[in-house]
Parts: structure tokens; C-alpha cells; sequence
């Protein structure tokens, strides 16, 4: 009996044993749990502030689109062709099918102005058979009213060579505009609609702007009119011309943006989008902007005199590297360097001499070669002013007297003649060399018939003979403006240039603008 209780109390002892420790077990299982929980709920209180804070942080454009919207503009062109003359076999009459810049369109098959996804149609043709001419779609760009009463400011390229121009407002009401004025060396147009109560942009100070802001642009990419896309300021004063410091962003700027603007977070217009830097015509990360202050520097002359007067002194410049600058005795590369001095033009008269640095123009620096066509070209012609030149080691003050730049003649409209044709990316126009001049180079070389930027800037004539590009001798036009068609924008190439008994290497960049 005994026997039998001690058993009955061990087995009783060991269940109170088991039931212990299945308590303990579940007591600690649940301590982890809540400990776990408290740990989480720690974590995600320290975290969730950062996640608010960088919530907060990302740009929030709505309100700004909201406002600055109905400012921006569509831009059609169109133009009147002969009917004799027939269709265009490619959906763009007014640009070289050759181009790099439609290999982008060639391979997705989206002409300009086109809707990607949507059945297209060819260009339709306007006008009677007996009116002797047809009505063919241009292109399409982007405009911005600047005044209530219907000045609208966009690009020269845009509206170049148009016979009408019309402007589609955000509310769909069409209207025709006229060019009050155009500028192809700023690449600045500005337009009038006879409407009044518009909705007019605010003006910015591109000059407050800093690298690393965002901004964002409005325009019709393709056609897609009222399209947003946003970025950053990547640099500013970017060289890409004679008489701009260019705004150089990552917005996202495609054919059919140009001439639309660049805001900031104020919902202030900072640039007009003018130029991509693409190898295949589509949007590569780098885009730039016509600073606003010298846009509206021209529209002001657009629209008191029809056109831009600028002053010249008459030489040809470049840029001081450092090796010059060290031989010279400079502290450091700054200033023009005099290359040539025209024969009795204004530099001339005043004393200038090929090999003098212009350090200075009217008492602004030039610390690069670019800043002396952009100073000079924006001083009143007539105007007497000093240069500070550096020659020989000592600085030298002359008297110039201003003249004016030669002003721009009208486009004329294409038609086949024996005029030498459209100059290419290089803004080249060549032929092949003539029997009478083969003797100077051994008959070798093609000769310039006419030249544009970027070929201009470069100190590059009309008659001048060009002896190779890259390492290709040249014996005929055909085979240099086969290379000069597949070049990538912005690359620089080089040309052997032989003038007057001498041989040069003369750099240039073809160009590239959003159409």
C-alpha cells in the first residue's frame, strides 16, 4: 500500500514538474514575442520620420504645372510647295533624310509630330490643282505667351522657312500667328496671335539659378502636346555658341520640345529649350536652354526693329591655352587671342595686330575666348570703346569704334538651281575641286562653296580647300559629305584646311538641335 502511494505521489510530482516547465517555456515564448514587438515598434518609430522627411523632400510639381500650363503653346508650320514639285518621299520636306538625326524615327517608324502606337497617315496636301502649289506639315515645336496680349517666345528653327504658323492654345483654341521678329545666331523667334487675356509666364533670373536645381520643362515632344518632364541643372554657361552661355540640364527635351520653356520651382521661366547633344536623335541625358535674360535681350529688339543689331570689330579669335599663356608670361589662360585682323575694319584702324590677347572690352574681362563676341556683339555699333590688348608683355589700351555685324539675310526657299546646296552638320557646303585651281594642291582637296556655323566659327571660308577630314584624304565632295553625314553630333573632327600657301587643322563640332 505503501508501495503503491509512493507511486501514485512520484507520478503526481513528476506531471507538476512537466506542467512547470511547459509554463516557463510559454511564459519565455511569450516574453520573446513581446520583446520583438517593442523592438519593432522602436525600429519603425526611429525609421519613419526619415521615411516622412524624404517624402517631404522629393519635388512636388502639380501646383506649379497647374499655373504655368496654360502659358505653354503648340507650334505647327506649314509650308507651300510647288505641286509640281510632288510629295516629299520622307515625312520631314525641310531636313536631309540622311541625317543620323532620323535614325531614331527611321527605326520606330514615328514621323514628326507623330503619336507613337497610332496608325499614321501621310502629310495631307491642301490647295487646288490649279492654285500651282500644295499646303505640306512642316514640323512641330513648343511655344510661351511672355505678354497678355499674345507675344509668344520660341525658337528660330522652329518657325524658319514656315509660310504659316499656328498656335494651339491648352483650351484647343487655334489661332494663326505672325513672326514680329527672328534671330538664327541666338536661334530666338518671337510670334504674335491676335488674342488679349492670356495667361503670360513670369520671368526668371537664370543668373540666381544654381547647378543641382531642379527644373522642369513644358512642350510637345513628338506632338505630344502638354507633356511635363522634370531634372536637374546640370552646368551652366556651357560654349555652344557665339553668342550664348548655355543652361545644360537632364531634362528630358525630345523633337518637338524645342522652343518650350525651362522653369524653376517658382514657376519662372529660366530658358527656352533649344538644343539635345544625341547621337541617335532621342534624348541621351544632356540638353540645353537659351538663358532667359539674353532671350528677352533679343525680343526686345525683335520687337522695336524686326531684327537684332549687334557690333563687330572685325577679327578672327581664339581660345589661350596654357602652354600660350606660360610662353606669354600670363599668370594664367585667360582672354582672346587675335588669329587675323580684317583689313581696314574696326580692330584694324584702332591698332590691333594678329598675335595681341584681348584681356579686356571696356573694362569687362574676357577670361575665354567666347566672351568677346558675346560683349562685343551686344555694344550699341557706333559706340567708341577701349580694348585692353597684351602684347609683348605689357598691357595696351586702343580706341575702336564699333561697326555693325552684318545683318542676316532672309532664308530663301529651296528650289533646284546651280546654287550650291543646304550646308550639312558642319555647316559645310563643298564641291569638287576646279581644273583651275587643282595646281595649288596637287589636285587634291574639295573647295568650300559656303559656310555656316559651326564651320564659321571655326575660322573656315568660302574658297578655302579642305585636304582631308580625320585621317581621309579627300578627292571629291561625295565622299566627304558621305563621312560628314554619319558623324555623331558634338564629337569633334578634324579638317586639314589649305588657304593662301598655308595648310591648318581646323576643329569642329557638328551640330544638333531638337526640331
Amino acid at each position: 500500500m505503501t508501495h503503491i502511494l509512493h507511486f501514485g505521489i512520484a507520478h503526481t510530482t513528476h506531471r507538476h514538474s512537466t506542467a512547470r516547465a511547459i509554463g516557463l517555456n510559454r511564459l519565455r515564448g511569450s516574453f520573446r514575442v513581446w520583446l520583438l514587438m517593442l523592438l519593432s515598434a522602436f525600429v519603425l518609430t526611429a525609421w519613419t520620420p526619415n521615411v516622412n522627411a524624404a517624402a517631404r523632400d522629393l519635388p512636388d510639381f502639380s501646383d506649379l504645372v497647374e499655373k504655368a500650363g496654360p502659358s505653354v503653346v503648340n507650334i505647327r508650320t506649314i509650308e507651300r510647295v510647288s505641286s509640281q514639285q510632288g510629295m516629299p518621299g520622307f515625312p520631314f520636306p525641310d531636313m536631309d533624310e540622311n541625317d543620323p538625326f532620323f535614325e531614331f524615327f527611321r527605326r520606330f517608324g514615328v514621323p514628326r509630330g507623330a503619336v507613337p502606337g497610332q496608325p499614321q497617315q501621310p502629310p495631307q496636301r491642301r490647295g487646288s490643282p490649279n492654285s500651282g502649289s500644295e499646303e505640306v506639315p512642316r514640323g512641330v515645336g513648343s511655344g510661351f505667351i511672355i505678354d497678355s496680349s499674345g507675344f509668344i517666345l520660341t525658337n528660330h528653327h522652329v518657325v524658319e522657312g514656315a509660310d504659316e504658323i499656328i498656335v494651339t492654345l491648352t483650351d484647343k483654341r487655334e489661332f494663326k500667328a505672325k513672326v514680329i521678329g527672328s534671330d538664327k545666331r541666338t536661334d530666338v523667334a518671337l510670334v504674335k496671335i491676335e488674342a488679349n487675356g492670356l495667361a503670360a509666364l513670369k520671368i526668371g533670373d537664370p543668373g540666381k539659378s544654381k547647378v543641382g536645381e531642379w527644373v522642369l520643362a513644358i512642350g510637345s515632344p513628338f506632338g505630344l502636346e502638354n507633356t511635363v518632364t522634370a531634372g536637374i541643372i546640370s552646368a551652366k554657361a556651357r560654349d555652344t555658341g557665339d553668342f550664348l552661355p548655355f543652361i545644360q540640364t537632364d531634362v528630358a527635351v525630345n523633337p518637338g520640345n524645342s522652343g518650350g520653356p525651362l522653369l524653376n520651382m517658382r514657376g519662372e521661366v529660366i530658358g527656352i529649350n533649344s538644343q539635345i547633344y544625341s547621337r541617335t536623335g532621342g534624348f541621351m541625358g544632356i540638353s540645353f536652354a537659351i538663358p532667359i535674360d539674353e532671350a528677352i535681350r533679343v525680343q526686345d529688339q525683335l520687337r522695336s526693329k524686326g531684327r537684332v543689331v549687334r557690333g563687330r570689330i572685325g577679327v578672327s579669335i581664339g581660345e589661350v591655352g596654357k602652354e600660350v599663356a606660360e610662353a606669354l608670361g600670363m599668370n594664367r589662360a585667360q582672354g582672346a587671342l587675335v588669329r587675323m585682323v580684317e583689313k581696314d575694319g574696326p580692330a584694324d584702324k584702332a591698332g590691333v595686330e594678329a598675335g595681341d590677347v584681348i584681356i579686356r572690352f571696356d573694362g569687362k574681362a574676357i577670361d575665354k575666348s567666347s566672351d568677346l563676341p558675346r560683349i562685343v556683339g551686344g555694344t550699341s555699333p557706333g559706340n567708341r570703346s577701349v580694348i585692353t590688348v597684351l602684347r609683348r608683355g605689357s598691357n595696351k589700351d586702343l580706341a575702336v569704334v564699333v561697326a555693325e555685324i552684318e545683318p542676316e539675310k532672309p532664308a530663301t526657299r529651296k528650289v533646284q538651281t546651280n546654287q550650291p546646296p543646304a550646308t550639312n552638320s558642319l555647316g559645310l557646303s563643298v564641291s569638287d575641286l576646279p581644273e583651275g585651281r587643282r595646281k595649288d594642291t596637287n589636285g587634291k582637296g574639295i573647295v568650300v562653296d559656303a559656310v555656316d556655323t559651326p564651320a564659321s566659327n571655326a575660322d573656315i571660308r568660302k574658297g578655302d580647300i579642305i585636304l582631308s577630314i580625320g585621317n581621309t584624304e579627300l578627292q571629291s565632295a561625295k565622299t566627304f559629305n558621305e563621312i560628314v553625314a554619319k558623324l555623331p553630333s558634338g564629337k569633334p573632327v578634324a579638317l586639314l584646311v589649305w588657304r593662301e600657301g598655308t595648310a591648318s587643322y581646323k576643329t569642329l563640332r557638328p551640330s544638333s538641335r531638337a526640331q
